[in-house]
């Protein structure tokens, strides 16, 4: 063991260890210096979180381990993000991965910090075969129902792919294409594809609702993304309904005179 070696060098070190059968736990469990035990138990347990969101991650590439074992390769998952909210769009995404794809932290985006899905995204979007966002805005919602809309939404994200996909996996819902469909529920947490899907489409929709918070600023959409929050019911009761409210939603319909 090395004691010479300074904390900040160790810690150096440390980070480019990927296994915990590494020499260097053995070697400097004994060391006396805290820092050095801090920066081990740290290390350690990265790397049981990796371990296990390797494994986890396994899991959710069941249905696509299976479709890639029968030699079918373009794989697609769509899902949405947006069906609850009072105001904005319903956006989907739909996302083809590669056989090698290995960003083991893609998982349900609900699950995961508005920094974590952002950092994700951009992984998704680096690695993907292909990938894709359909939209329903609140007019069209409004016109034949938010079920409806999603499904239009899902079939443009498909759509819109530069690839015909040989298999669609679904968060649970049925769309009008000639796709072979796999319909799961709550696919964002089984399926990888719509893990990915999940994050992009909630991504996306975040950002957007972020610009029409600049717009319509007493709504609060940065913060509530469209949710009907007490501030939001506030703004709807105080200001009214602005053009990107769906009307057809009770709340809205209640606050304002539509």
């Amino acid at each position: 063991m090395n004691n010479k070696l300074s904390i900040n060098d160790f810690k150096k070190l440390l980070s480019k260890v990927t296994t915990l059968s590494d020499d260097i736990f053995n070697d400097y469990k004994n060391d006396s210096r805290k820092g050095i035990q801090v920066a081990l138990k740290q290390r350690i347990n990265q790397l049981n979180y990796l371990e296990k969101s390797k494994m986890d991650f396994q899991k959710r590439l069941k249905y696509e381990n299976h479709f890639w074992n029968e030699g079918i390769n373009y794989i697609a998952g769509v899902d949405e993000v947006g069906r609850g909210p009072l105001a904005g769009p319903v956006v989907t995404a739909a996302v083809v991965l590669p056989h090698d794809f290995n960003v083991y932290e893609v998982n349900d985006s609900k699950k995961l910090s508005p920094k974590k899905r952002l950092e994700l995204s951009k992984m998704i979007k680096q690695k993907a075969l292909y990938y894709s966002i359909g939209i329903a805005s609140n007019k069209i919602i409004d016109k034949i129902n938010i079920y409806e809309a999603t499904r239009v939404a899902m079939k443009d994200a498909i759509n819109n792919l530069d690839i015909n996909p040989e298999i669609v996996i679904v968060d649970a819902m049925n769309i009008d294409i000639s796709n072979k469909q796999v319909r799961l529920i709550k696919g964002d947490a089984k399926s990888a594809s719509v893990s990915a899907a999940s994050i992009l489409a909630k991504v996306y929709r975040d950002n957007l609702m972020d610009e029409y918070s600049k717009k319509y600023p007493e709504y609060d959409f940065n913060h509530n993304a469209g949710y009907g929050t007490k501030k939001h019911l506030q703004a709807l009761s105080e200001y009214g309904a602005t053009p990107i409210h769906r009307k057809s939603f009770k709340p809205v319909l209640d606050l304002t005179n539509y």
